[in-house]
């Protein structure tokens, strides 16, 4: 489903984005001489309750063909154990998992919390990085 194989997207990949969403498609940092370089495209409007995609005949011979199952797997699966499964596969390390509910249940981080998700780091470590996300940080003293 690469967009090189015929110099277009896969029919119906970016067909139905919306006009609010066009621009992104036709940004030049995403296309290669005015093609976009794209194999997966979603898009979820404000207001929206569920992602969409256009309306693709995908090839029979593969299970994932454009890669989205595998890119997207979080985004429709958007679980705390999803989350867990994707994080020990990537980072090849065991995750607490009540760690991981604690942060999508978005609770404050305590140093507990860090330290279950890596024992390496510090909630002052870390504390920058949680306040330009907007992440409460648990009163008291950050150590």
């Amino acid at each position: 489903m690469s967009p090189y194989v015929d110099d277009e997207p896969w029919p119906g990949v970016v067909d139905s984005v919306p006009d609010v969403f066009r621009s992104c498609v036709e940004e030049l940092a995403f296309t290669d001489d005015g093609m976009p370089r794209v194999t997966a495209c979603m898009w979820r409007e404000a207001g929206s309750e569920h992602w969409q995609a256009g309306e693709i005949d995908f090839p029979e011979d593969s299970a994932d063909p454009d890669g989205s199952g595998w890119l997207f797997q979080l985004l429709v699966d958007p679980s705390p154990e999803a989350f867990q499964k994707f994080a020990e596969d990537y980072y090849e390390v065991p995750v607490d998992i009540d760690a991981v509910r604690h942060v999508y249940a978005l609770r404050p981080l305590t140093q507990d919390v860090v330290t279950a998700l890596n024992d390496k780091a510090s909630l002052a470590g870390v504390a920058d990085a949680a306040a330009a996300i907007g992440y409460a940080i648990a009163a008291g003293p950050v150590s």
